[in-house]
C-alpha cells in the first residue's frame, strides 16, 4: 500500500509488535480450524485483541487510525491483524463517520465470512445513528447487493439498537432477502429479528405470521418468544 502516513506506520508496527508478544501458538491451530479460515492465526483472543488496540490506539488520532487500519488489513498475514485492523474502526472519533463505509465494504468484501462481517455491523449501526438518511440508503442498496456478505451486513446492520431500531428498515432488507436459500442469509434473517423481539416481541410476532420464511429463520426469530 502506498501513501501511508508515518503515524499509521508506526501504530501498524506497534500492533504487529503487540499481537505477536500475545500470541499463544498451542491456541492458533484450532482457531484456524474452527473459523475455516486460510489465513493462519497467532493465538490471541478476540477480547484481548481488542484491548491491544484500545491501548495503543488512544495514542493516535481518527485519521491515522483509519490509515492503519487499511494499511493492516491488507498487508495481514495472521487474522489477528484483520481482527485489529476492525478494532481501530472503534475509534471514538470515527463513530458513525461516512469515511467507513469505503472500508468497512472493502473488508466485508474480502474478508468475506462471517466473523468479519458480523463484526463490521456494528459500524453501520453507528451510521445508522448519526446520519440515518444517508446510511439508511445504503442499508437498503446492500441488501440487494449481488454479494453474500454484503447482504448479510445489511441485515444485521440493526443488531443492538434497541428502541432506535427502524423498523420499515428492518422489514426492507429481510422481505428483499426472505427466499434466499443460503444458511448465513437465513440466520441472519433470524437473528436480526430475535434481536428485535428483546425490544419489540409483538411486532416480530405479527413479522413473523405475515411473512413467509424459512424454517431456520423462523426458528431463530422466535426462540426467546
Amino acid at each position: 500500500m502506498t501513501g501511508v502516513g508515518p503515524g499509521a506506520t508506526a501504530m501498524v508496527d506497534d500492533l504487529r509488535r503487540a499481537l505477536r508478544h500475545a500470541a499463544q501458538p498451542e491456541r492458533a491451530a484450532g482457531q484456524q480450524a474452527y473459523m475455516k479460515s486460510t489465513m493462519p492465526f497467532l493465538g490471541v483472543r478476540v477480547p484481548e485483541v481488542r484491548a491491544i488496540v484500545s491501548g495503543i490506539a488512544a495514542g493516535y488520532d481518527a485519521d491515522t487510525a483509519l490509515e492503519a487500519s487499511r494499511r493492516l488489513w491488507d498487508d495481514a498475514t495472521h487474522r489477528e491483524e484483520r481482527y485489529a485492523a476492525m478494532a481501530l474502526l472503534r475509534h471514538r472519533a470515527l463513530r458513525g463517520d461516512l469515511r467507513l463505509v469505503p472500508l468497512v465494504e472493502h473488508m466485508v468484501r474480502t474478508g468475506a465470512w462471517w466473523d468479519i462481517t458480523d463484526e463490521l455491523a456494528h459500524r453501520l449501526g453507528d451510521l445508522l445513528d448519526t446520519r440515518p438518511d444517508d446510511s439508511a440508503s445504503l442499508v437498503r442498496a446492500w441488501a440487494l447487493d449481488g454479494h453474500l456478505w454484503i447482504r448479510r451486513i445489511a441485515i444485521l446492520s440493526q443488531l443492538g439498537r434497541r428502541a432506535r431500531v427502524d423498523r420499515d428498515l428492518l422489514a426492507e432488507v429481510i422481505e428483499r432477502n426472505a427466499s434466499d436459500p443460503d444458511f448465513f442469509i437465513r440466520k441472519a434473517i433470524g437473528w436480526a429479528l430475535r434481536d428485535h423481539a428483546r425490544t419489540d416481541p409483538d411486532w416480530v410476532r405479527r413479522f413473523v405470521a405475515a411473512h413467509e420464511l424459512s424454517a431456520l429463520s423462523v426458528r431463530e426469530a422466535t426462540k426467546h418468544l
